[in-house]
């Protein structure tokens, strides 16, 4: 076989190839055969018709396809080992010259790993802004544990408070037509966490039981239903219950109810120890982001727009499903968002993801970081249990989908080079700006 390979700008290597007419008279003759078993010949049992049978019902263009098909994956396969090119897509072939009895002749276009180069990523000292909790934090955490167990008691003394719970009936209008899904009966609505409409929440309060009003509200310019997005509203309400928390009282039972805990103080002690841990967690994640940050600055790569085309199918993809999972459509993000800035941001996100991927592959190269057998058994292990399957299950479900298993890696392999980069770098954690 004769080689003859060049490599061009954007790296790309172009290849010129020779393949002996006996292997294309080997490769044609198989694929013969292949359609000589599954296609139905009148007259003839599958796998019985000859040659030049098949040739007519099949067409020898087809024939020579399938041909090709056999006959170019080992070839590529000696052309990228024997010239040593590290490759991200699968060859592409431009043309061919397939002539049964004569030397094949093709052109092919291979895409190469773009190189890149390290300015540097270890031995840097990088400023981290300092992650404190708050002062109330350790408050707020008991207060907000109490709130979970809170009971709720009717009230029928007092008008609605900005804390309270309400039962209301409401039905929306805007521009004089009804608001399509925009009214409902007995809607049990958190006044002090509501996710209506800017300002609808606010003018719930101070209403008597039983009262019957009207709320004025403007839809926000990004409503995600364009017909709505900017236009007043006017919603009939009617209060049908006011619901208030009363909170249990903090005592030793209260800490036993919610927790491993004998004493308050124990319940405290645990709360103190999550906030402490939080901190630590958050300064530590903080430090890894800033010190990749830093070296994704120092790193340039010459990035292909057949790499970001890819990426940015995949990631379309991506966002198409999370839409649906969130229950929106495609049309309705595209009416909302608009076509032009949803594929610029996704373009930049596929750039800014290969970017990430190629330096982590590179800066693995350079210290020999590998994905050994028993790394990949430990974070199998770890999924297995958060998942809640036995280890057997799990490894049968993960080896039936390649594409997970090849994420997996992946993500074995950028834990170990960003456990590398936080000990061969230094963090100067500063005060945060407020």
């Amino acid at each position: 076989m004769k080689v003859d390979l060049e490599k061009e700008s954007n790296n790309i290597a172009k290849v010129e190839i020779e393949i002996p007419a006996k292997d294309g008279v080997d490769a044609y003759n198989k694929a013969v055969k292949r359609y000589a078993n599954y296609v139905n010949i009148p007259g003839f049992r599958k796998g019985k018709a000859p040659r030049n049978i098949i040739e007519r019902n099949v067409g020898v263009d087809r024939i020579k396809n399938e041909a090709l098909e056999i006959l170019l994956p080992e070839v590529f396969r000696n052309v990228i080992s024997e010239n040593k090119l590290d490759v991200i897509s699968q060859p592409t072939v431009e043309k061919y010259e397939f002539e049964v009895g004569k030397d094949i002749k093709l052109s092919a276009k291979i895409e190469l790993r773009p190189e890149v180069k390290l300015e540097t990523y270890k031995d840097m000292t990088v400023d981290v802004e300092e992650f404190k909790q708050e002062k109330d934090a350790f408050d707020k955490s008991l207060e907000n544990l109490l709130m979970q167990s809170a009971k709720l008691e009717l009230v029928v003394d007092r008008p609605t408070k900005s804390d309270d719970i309400i039962v209301f009936d409401f039905d929306g209008y805007s521009n004089g037509e009804k608001i399509e899904h925009g009214d409902a009966k007995n809607y049990t609505l958190d006044l002090a966490h509501s996710s209506f409409i800017p300002g609808f929440a606010e003018q719930l309060v101070d209403r008597k039981l039983g009262e019957e009003f009207e709320i004025n509200v403007t839809f926000p310019e990004t409503y995600h239903e364009k017909k709505l997005a900017g236009q007043p509203a006017t919603f009939k309400c009617k209060i049908n219950e006011i619901k208030t928390k009363v909170l249990p009282e903090l005592n030793d039972e209260f800490a036993q109810k919610v927790g491993p805990f004998k004493t308050v103080d124990d319940l405290k002690a645990d709360i103190k120890s999550y906030l402490d841990k939080q901190e630590e967690t958050t300064n530590k994640q903080n430090a890894d982001k800033a010190i990749f940050e830093k070296v994704i600055e120092n790193a340039e790569v010459e990035i292909s727009d057949s790499m970001i085309e890819r990426e940015s199918n995949s990631l379309l993809e991506e966002y198409k499903q999370k839409l649906t999972a969130q229950g929106f459509t495609w049309e309705q993000a595209v009416d909302t968002q608009g076509l032009d800035n949803i594929m610029e941001k996704i373009r930049e996100d596929a750039k800014f993801r290969i970017k990430n991927s190629l330096v982590i592959d590179k800066i693995a190269s350079l210290e020999n970081l590998k994905v050994e057998p028993a790394d990949f058994d430990e974070k199998m292990e770890t999924l297995a249990g958060m998942y809640q399957m036995d280890r057997e299950t799990f490894t049968k479900y993960m080896f039936k989908n390649p594409g997970m298993l090849n994420s997996l890696s992946q993500q074995v392999l950028n834990e170990k080079v960003m456990k590398f980069l936080s000990e061969n770098n230094k963090v100067n954690f500063v005060k945060a700006k407020k």
